[in-house]
């Protein structure tokens, strides 16, 4: 099918002629039926091909003239982990509202078979959501998106031993869906393809060793004909890369490091040798801006997190800025070619990794701006022209102490030196926490009220440095963390933004931390869920409450809405995050106490 994917750039959209022949020839194929486990029949459209050949240059036509390529395509589909390329977690479906969403109720529910850990989106094409599983993921099934029906379940059949291996819990954020085919990335560090119609394995390729800590928990980003993935393992010295693979085949097209080695420009940053294991691994989700052909990607923090291997124990570093580890990029899809960076943390003592950019346009000075936004774990949020990777604004959206302020002129933090751990002197209450001012649970931007809605965290900590040497497959840290509750009495916070002003307008102070992720929606909502499995649709505009359901299991995942036969319906997967808790300490114990039991569940919602 050909899809619009929303995006908010103003002027036409380049159309990707493949992904119109591609639909052009399914829907001129003769119906034809196959089975698998099941029972999900293929069926070709039949109709007659001059008038499909119409329609479709019609809608070219549409697509390259249209002013705005925000609005969603009109099938309501959801096929990649952000909704859409600007990776905004907005649909502009509306016929959920503001109005009437007291009335919504459970459509239907889908016991997933695994449990704890569940970090995953749905994505959906066509009449079928595609979900992923944690702890793999261990299985990928195909739901009739309108009954709630099994289509097909593939199982990966991942090693017994990846665990042993995984920072975080076996966790999985989802699928991505292109020209027919589902890719999603492994524990294992494969990428396979599956069709979406069958569910059979397409192609399987290793991106990297598992066992070296190197795994894929992140939505792959297809774009044009490839598939984009990064990898994990910034705990275990991995040496972070981004690559690119043939989305028919599976054949390597690109690979870049985000840690530049020996005569490449940035490898001076790094001490010594320190470049071959110094993390800067690219773990979550990108963004792509189809008019400037650009695709971003946030990085790790640098490996290990003890400071002296790799660079000037103190904060006096100089040239050891460690590039590109806590750094925005924005690369070339087509050749791997690193346009441009910026620098959130330099010499980064504190696990505090850039996170998933954002697009959207923002009027500042009385002129539409194509920006990039980032609410990096460092506290501060982030807003760049993402043409140029130029820096317009960094202000903190939580409580900041490790640094004073982010210094645009001097494009660095002006850092607090009594908050910067070293082998001699113990970091108190460093604010924010490892697990950051927001972690990988997305944001979500609402182009209609021009918010950005951040589900945040209010915790801090105490750091000790200790001596640290490198063996593969193991963790590779060097520091001491203990975990205290931020400034305030709460340890989450729910905030809408106004991204142009950093102006918070309104915030919901939540019990615990580690809630879950946001959507944002034309109907003037703004859903998430929370670490006691509570599920909340509000008023974007006031934070008011207007609808709230219990899943009985806490929620860490994004939500995400689709259309159906003309029926809007929101889904979300409950299942609680087990591992990460485990990092907390006594704050962590009290997070479990509080919380619900294990559980793995998708929630599908709908009127009337």
């Amino acid at each position: 099918m050909c899809r619009r994917l929303r995006f908010g750039v103003a002027g036409a959209m380049r159309i990707d002629v493949l992904l119109v022949a591609a639909w052009l020839a399914r829907a001129a194929t003769p119906q034809r039926q196959n089975h698998s486990e099941g029972g999900l029949a293929i069926v070709g459209k039949g109709n007659n091909a001059r008038k499909i050949w119409a329609a479709a240059l019609a809608l070219i036509v549409i697509l390259a003239v249209g002013s705005s390529v925000r609005a969603q395509n009109s099938a309501g589909e959801w096929p990649i982990y952000g909704g859409s390329y600007a990776n905004d977690h907005y649909s502009p479906l509306d016929q959920i509202n503001t109005g009437n969403v007291s009335r919504l109720h459970v459509a239907y529910t889908v016991s997933l078979g695994v449990l704890k850990d569940y970090q995953t989106t749905p994505v959906m094409a066509g009449n079928t959501l595609y979900v992923t599983t944690s702890q793999g993921p261990q299985y990928v099934y195909a739901i009739d998106a309108k009954t709630g029906k099994i289509k097909w379940r593939y199982d990966s059949n991942v090693p017994k031993d990846v665990l042993a291996y995984n920072c975080c819990g076996g966790d999985n954020r989802g699928a991505a869906f292109a020209n027919g085919r589902v890719f999603v990335g492994r524990l294992d560090g494969y990428l396979v393809a599956l069709d979406a119609y069958t569910g059979r394995e397409l192609w399987k390729t290793q991106v990297a060793d598992y066992k070296a800590g190197m795994e894929i928990t992140a939505p792959p980003l297809p774009i044009h004909d490839k598939v984009i993935t990064g990898i994990n393992g910034g705990e275990f010295g991995a040496r972070g890369m981004l690559q690119a693979y043939d989305q028919a085949t599976g054949k390597l097209v690109w690979r870049i490091y985000t840690i530049p080695g020996p005569g490449e420009r940035g490898n001076d940053t790094w001490k010594g040798d320190s470049w071959k294991r110094g993390g800067a691994v690219i773990w979550d989700i990108g963004a792509y801006d189809p008019e400037l052909n650009l695709t971003y990607w946030g990085t790790g923090n640098p490996a290990p997190w003890a400071v002296a291997p790799r660079a000037p124990d103190s904060s006096d570093f100089g040239r050891y800025t460690n590039l590109y580890s806590s750094s925005v990029i924005a690369v070339d899809p087509d050749t791997g070619k690193m346009a441009w960076y910026f620098q959130e943390v330099p010499n980064d003592a504190w696990d505090y990794d850039a996170t998933a950019p954002t697009l959207a346009n923002l009027r500042v000075d009385g002129k539409t701006v194509p920006a990039l936004l980032d609410a990096g774990k460092c506290g501060f949020l982030f807003v760049a022209d993402r043409r140029n990777g130029k820096l317009m604004s960094a202000e903190p959206y939580v409580f900041v102490n490790w640094a004073r302020r982010w210094d645009i002129s001097l494009k660095r933090p002006v850092e607090n030196p009594d908050k910067r751990p070293t082998f001699t002197h113990d970091a108190k209450y460093v604010c924010p926490h490892i697990y950051g001012g927001k972690s990988w649970e997305p944001m979500a931007f609402s182009p209609q009220t021009g918010l950005l809605y951040i589900n945040s965290n209010n915790m801090c900590q105490d750091i000790k440095e200790q001596k640290i040497e490198y063996h593969r497959g193991n963790f590779y840290l060097g520091t001491e963390n203990s975990t205290l509750a931020g400034p305030g009495g709460y340890l989450g916070k729910l905030i809408a933004i106004d991204p142009t002003t950093h102006r918070e307008v309104w915030s919901v102070k939540e019990p615990w931390p580690a809630n879950g992720g946001v959507l944002a929606t034309g109907g003037g909502l703004v859903f998430n869920g929370d670490w006691e499995g509570y599920f909340n649709a509000r008023d974007a505009r006031t934070g008011k409450l207007l609808w709230q359901f219990y899943t009985g299991n806490g929620i860490a995942a994004a939500p995400m809405t689709y259309l159906v036969d003309g029926k809007q319906y929101v889904a979300v997967v409950a299942g609680k995050l087990s591992a990460i808790p485990s990092y907390f300490g006594e704050l962590g114990q009290r997070m479990i106490a509080a919380g619900t039991p294990e559980g793995g569940t998708l929630f599908v919602f709908s009127l009337d």
